[in-house]
């Protein structure tokens, strides 16, 4: 599972650039827009082809769900923290049928004890930022934590590997797309790195498991 999220400020050619992203097969791109209001993210869809909506996560502005056909909702972390105490409350009046719930995360411990069943987990900073200076990486192992986790920070093709190693079931990338000369040659290696380490894994594991027969 790679999960792409979005720039913060908008950057030249971003929504033809994300076209040829969802061309070559992206299936999780989180729209997170801090500084664009509920008018301005509608402005935003409005320029993406509505055949790539129901690839589409919104961390902000979660009534979009009922006007789009969007993908699902995600929690930043503050947001979680106010809201999803009283989960049902809070989605009673969102169309939530087949849609996706997710969270952000900095700690293993709150995520592992978190009670509410998302769909999937951020957890950063795995690796130190690459978008965010001075945003140190932490270097958490989830291998001990039952819940599908994706991990963020500092993901790249070199560090993907060991993203793997660690327990993470998908990873999470900005900066290394975004800040890279050419994002969807940079999307397609990381791709190409993500199934390799994922098929080494495996191997690995199989190796492993005939050992102890």
């Amino acid at each position: 599972m790679i999960v792409v999220i979005a720039p913060e400020k908008d950057i030249p050619n971003e929504i033809a650039i994300l076209h040829e992203l969802f061309q070559e097969g992206l299936e999780y791109y989180h729209l997170r827009k801090p500084f664009k209001d509920y008018q301005q993210h509608c402005d935003y869809l409005d320029g993406i082809d509505k055949k790539y909506h129901d690839r589409i996560v919104v961390h902000l502005h979660h009534e979009l769900i009922n006007s789009y056909n969007l993908k699902g909702l995600h929690f930043q972390e503050q947001m979680r923290i106010d809201h999803i105490d009283n989960p049902g409350q809070y989605f009673k009046k969102f169309d939530m049928y087949g849609k996706t719930i997710s969270s952000s995360f900095h700690e293993p411990k709150v995520l592992e004890a978190c009670e509410f069943e998302f769909d999937y987990h951020l957890l950063s900073p795995v690796f130190s930022s690459i978008s965010k200076k001075g945003y140190e990486g932490k270097g958490f192992d989830v291998n001990a934590i039952d819940k599908f986790i994706v991990g963020m920070g500092g993901i790249t093709d070199k560090t993907i590997p060991e993203t793997v190693r660690l327990g993470y079931k998908g990873i999470g990338i900005l900066g290394g797309i975004w800040n890279m000369e050419n994002p969807v040659k940079s999307f397609l290696e990381i791709q190409k790195q993500y199934e390799r380490s994922w098929n080494e894994q495996r191997k690995t594991s199989l190796r492993n498991t005939a050992k102890d027969i």
